[in-house]
């Protein structure tokens, strides 16, 4: 009957992840028609900070329980997810995904986005060497976040906008809508995450593992599912800017709100790893960003290929 229970949740929590995904695509697109923001930027902050609520929410709970290994290990397991596994799958569902030309902010914004992940999961693995993730370490964290997201608004703010073709009306209203939508999405993930974690504890898997690779699957799925919806859709840069965006979130923000609350005891040892084998995903990710053109297939290949070479690695 448990079991039962935790598989209804996880099917029940993935189905509202999908309904609030494909939303809140429709809606910031029609709010970043006609602004100042680029695309890509409101991807990598605005619909990011959407489809991380179930890492933000997991990482309060985590910390609050004191499973800060629940904690670090999804919020650095979503972000070898996505950076790897989704952006490895998304070429493989029919997709040639524009990148910018060589020299064009928006791969700047790309390849800063990339880089900045890579670098904050190098100040990780320094933070957690102690075994130990307190406030100062997730105040530093924020900071980070904050300052590397001025950055990339610097890198593609006269990037050409979206096409504004007819005056949206009445924004409170769409930003509402879109509010909605981000919880959808964050209660669903975070149902069905709730329901793997529980089907992965009837089997005695150790919590980082079980965070890194099975909580961080599910938590990743918004992102996937709102990559997806906007590339159906034509916005390619919402799309690489949510999942780029989602990753330098869950290496920052969304792995010290926990924490900035409530100091928690971890794994430093796994943690270290993870976050170096992370780090090394995301400077593949820049590198292979660095020639502009299109995602395809063949890139998408060699990041199925980091991905699969973690669980050595890890396990």
């Amino acid at each position: 009957m448990t079991t039962a229970l935790w598989i209804g949740a996880v099917v029940g929590g993935l189905t509202l992840t999908v309904m609030g995904s494909r939303s809140a695509v429709t809606d910031a697109t029609k709010l970043v028609k006609g602004t100042r923001l680029p695309p890509f930027f409101v991807g990598m902050t605005l619909l990011a900070l959407g489809t991380d609520l179930p890492e933000i929410a997991n990482s309060i709970v985590a910390s609050y329980t004191n499973h800060g290994d629940v904690n670090v290990g999804d919020s650095i397991g979503s972000t070898a997810t996505q950076l790897t596994l989704v952006l490895g799958l998304l070429p493989f569902a029919g997709f040639a995904i524009p990148l910018g030309a060589r020299g064009s902010r928006l791969l700047r914004g790309q390849q800063t986005t990339a880089w900045l992940t890579a670098i904050s999961l190098l100040g990780v693995a320094v933070l957690v060497l102690d075994d130990h993730l307190g406030r100062l370490d997730a105040v530093l964290l924020i900071g980070v976040w904050i300052a590397g997201s001025r950055l990339v608004y610097g890198s593609t703010r006269t990037d050409p906008q979206l096409a504004l073709e007819a005056r949206v009306g009445n924004r409170a209203r769409l930003i509402g809508h879109l509010l909605i939508a981000i919880v959808a999405i964050g209660a669903g993930a975070t149902l069905a995450v709730t329901g793997i974690i529980e089907l992965a504890e009837l089997f005695g898997v150790p919590e980082f593992i079980v965070a890194f690779f099975g909580a961080s699957i599910g938590t990743s799925l918004p992102e996937g599912i709102v990559a997806y919806t906007a590339l159906k859709r034509g916005e390619s840069a919402l799309a690489i800017g949510d999942v780029l965006g989602s990753s330098f979130a869950d290496a920052t923000l969304s792995m010290s709100m926990g924490p900035l609350l409530f100091p928690t005891v971890i794994d430093g040892d796994l943690a270290v790893t993870a976050a170096l084998v992370t780090a090394a995903a995301a400077a593949v990710v820049a590198l292979l960003f660095s020639r502009g053109g299109e995602h395809r297939r063949r890139d998408g290949t060699i990041l199925l290929i980091v991905y699969a070479a973690s669980w050595p690695i890890l396990l």
